[in-house]
């Protein structure tokens, strides 16, 4: 098996685990826990999210880099088997809203990293994680709580885990350019 592919693997797994964390922090982890609602964690001075944030901002990223590795078709299954992942795993209540934003969301960011990966893959990881962090953000606090009083913070917390990866994404792409030079 080549370089690779073995990565492209362990980005599916790293995906596919991100799933049931973001589903057990929603229900059980945080500085604060609503009644007949979410835990909550800061993400920003004054700005709370749902725990679960964190893991769906590495989700997007991670998508991007089984994309990256082992094609769209791999990417497309992996979004397929996240959204039935994420509705067998999620809270009773929040199962729609779960799988309905990790799929919209995961979808999006395909749609947006598809035509700019040629382009640069730190743009396209930025651009399609902007766009499916939003998505997702939006879709799951209206279909779970009918409000989108979360918003800036689900926003907030998933660009922190974009940003903190994006120095590995250089490392990467870096490492990419130097095979492809040699």
């Amino acid at each position: 098996m080549t370089t690779r592919r073995l990565e492209g693997f362990l980005f599916l797994a790293g995906f596919a685990l991100c799933i049931p964390a973001a589903n057990w922090l929603i229900g059980n982890a945080g500085t604060a826990c609503v009644p007949q609602g979410p835990c909550l964690i800061p993400v920003a001075p004054g700005v709370m999210a749902p725990s679960g944030v964190l893991m769906i901002g590495l989700a997007l990223v991670l998508r991007d880099l089984v994309q990256r590795r082992l094609g769209v078709s791999w990417a497309v299954g992996a979004i397929a088997a996240g959204c039935a992942l994420s509705a067998l795993l999620a809270p009773p209540t929040l199962v729609l809203a779960s799988a309905a934003a990790f799929l919209l969301g995961e979808l999006a960011d395909l749609g947006v990293y598809t035509p700019l990966q040629r382009r640069g893959l730190m743009r396209a990881v930025l651009a399609s994680s902007a766009v499916g962090l939003v998505v997702d953000s939006v879709v799951f606090l209206w279909l779970a709580f009918g409000s989108l009083d979360y918003l800036s913070g689900q926003v907030i917390g998933k660009a922190w885990m974009v940003l903190l990866a994006l120095p590995a994404i250089a490392l990467l792409r870096r490492r990419d350019e130097r095979l492809r030079a040699a």
